[in-house]
């Protein structure tokens, strides 16, 4: 019989909160390992490796403990903490200051007018992979309309930028991703058929 792991049982939100507030040490280690995995998922989406995403997280977390007193119990703390760290992730983003990079439309592949067909074998790891293939502006607007559910208005307050340029870096986002895809999964399965 192999060795099973220990997952550790944390207490509810309410409790870890609570005694965050009281200054326990060991439940804001518990809140943060609790909400570990999540806080990543989000931030890597703003990110371009690892390192800055763990940055935002670490940013994301003092933020929480500082303004615990502002939670609402009455809403669910993942989504209080998951405004926080897309926040977060953005200041992070503007404050490096590196959407100044421009990308010009003559360089974004052409595609048919018609939607590629969509493979479904195609793994988390590979959309992710064709997801950070995108220009960073371009990938920000999308997760923040497609994803966070944000207006291009409220995106374009966001990132100091007008709502026609979150628009523009949507579809150039979506063209890019059909693109991307055409050329890595769907010509390479067309190559693997032929051999």
């Amino acid at each position: 019989m192999g060795k099973r792991e220990k997952h550790e049982q944390y207490p509810s939100d309410r409790e870890l909160i609570r005694k965050c507030s009281a200054g326990d040490i060991r439940a804001q280690e518990m809140l943060y390992k609790k909400y570990f995995s999540l806080a990543m998922s989000v931030c890597i989406r703003y990110t371009g490796n690892e390192n800055e995403a763990m940055e935002s997280v670490n940013d994301s977390f003092m933020k929480v403990l500082d303004n615990l007193n502002g939670y609402d119990a009455a809403r669910p703390f993942s989504a209080w903490y998951g405004k926080i760290l897309v926040n977060t992730a953005i200041d992070n983003y503007r404050k490096n200051a590196r959407h100044s990079f421009q990308i010009s439309v003559e360089k974004i592949a052409e595609t048919e007018d018609r939607e590629p067909e969509i493979d479904a074998e195609l793994s988390a790891a590979d959309i992710i992979g064709l997801f950070k293939q995108l220009p960073e502006q371009y990938r920000i607007t999308f997760n923040l309309y497609e994803i966070e559910g944000y207006s291009h208005d409220e995106i374009a307050e966001m990132l100091g930028i007008t709502a026609s340029t979150s628009r523009a870096n949507l579809t150039r986002a979506k063209k890019m991703l059909r693109g991307l895809y055409i050329k890595n999964h769907i010509s390479a399965r067309h190559s693997h058929e032929a051999v």
